[in-house]
């Protein structure tokens, strides 16, 4: 027989799953009346609270967990940049006396609920989630949780977000190919509801161009995953609608160095013919030919950041999501016109 949880008397209940949690804790904060149904349907289903989990939150571990979601689609179990994060959190935790407890993994419906409780960690620090709006769905439960995601901070979004000003990197590196005299600048990412700091890169790419009076052109844009694979796959789209570009933003790494790939396997050079831009900073790339410029996230700031707000969570201090500032890595991949 398949064990009831919280969230099963929530969709129940037809309320969140942290009301269920303050419910049956007996919190004045939860009307006696919804309080007293969930606590009628808890009985009904055999559903006792999990002490262990109960007691998550007074219980000191010394543990941050960090979960890393695999986005499918890569070409690689995980994103170069969350190793980068990863190398950072652990760091700042340690300087803090907290271990880091890893998870890698794709989300299940429950993965926040199973996780707490394993009773090994005070809070919980989300890299990557796949889909947004999934992700968002289910943060919207989560309300009781100490979780921090690092992702897009985006005004009326449940819970606690770090991430990237990714309009501001969009718009410094669109400018910076505007500065080498660029006017057809294409673009490669996807910029659908699900991927919002690719959309925010964009949106940062359209202030740019509209600023030197430019209209941005359908025809210039491309859709890619952060994936080799699929920056190559948009290169060879660009290409082939035989349309003008001397540059090209891309919205990551990943597939800024999959389009200089496929512009090389299609005779063209980079930065001759057409120079590239693309955006995390990945280590690997200060190192390829050409070495890639890029929009830097500064991973060590943003560890820091991170394990600081989640430790305050833990502590009952509040919280606002905040972005931190990029900067614009310049290297060999790009040249004047």
């Amino acid at each position: 027989m398949t064990k009831v949880t919280s969230l099963d008397i929530a969709y129940l209940a037809g309320v969140s799953q942290s009301t269920v949690s303050r419910a049956l804790r007996g919190s004045p904060l939860v009307n006696p009346q919804t309080r007293r149904r969930i606590q009628r349907i808890a009985r009904e289903h055999n559903y006792k609270v999990d002490s262990s989990a109960s007691n998550l939150r007074s219980k000191q571990s010394r543990a941050i967990a960090l979960l890393v979601h695999r986005e499918s689609g890569m070409d690689s179990d995980i994103n170069p940049f969350f190793v980068s994060m990863l190398a950072s959190i652990t760091r700042a935790a340690a300087a803090r006396n907290y271990d880091v407890l890893l998870s890698f993994q794709q989300l299940s419906e429950n993965w926040i609920v199973d996780y707490q409780n394993s009773n090994k960690a005070e809070g919980i620090i989300l890299l990557g989630y796949g889909g947004y709006t999934d992700h968002i769905r289910k943060a919207e439960l989560l309300e009781d949780a100490h979780v921090l995601t690092w992702g897009p901070v985006i005004e009326g979004q449940p819970g606690h977000f770090v991430g990237c000003d990714n309009r501001q990197g969009g718009y410094l590196a669109t400018r910076h190919l505007l500065k080498l005299g660029h006017r057809r600048i294409a673009f490669v990412g996807d910029v659908s509801d699900d991927c919002p700091e690719i959309q925010d890169r964009y949106s940062g790419y359209r202030k740019a161009l509209r600023e030197a009076g430019i209209e941005p052109a359908a025809d210039l844009r491309a859709a890619a995953i952060p994936a080799e694979q699929s920056g190559a796959l948009a290169a060879r789209e660009l290409l082939s609608r035989k349309v003008e570009f001397s540059a090209v933003f891309c919205g990551s790494d990943l597939s800024a160095l999959g389009a200089v790939k496929a512009f090389g396997e299609s005779g063209l050079s980079v930065p001759g013919d057409i120079s590239v831009v693309g955006f995390d900073d990945i280590p690997a790339v200060s190192y390829t030919t050409p070495a890639l410029t890029t929009i830097r996230q500064d991973t060590a700031k943003a560890g820091g950041i991170m394990v600081d707000a989640l430790l305050r969570l833990v502590a009952g201090e509040a919280v606002e999501s905040r972005l931190i500032e990029p900067e614009l890595t310049i290297r060999a991949s790009c040249r004047a016109v």
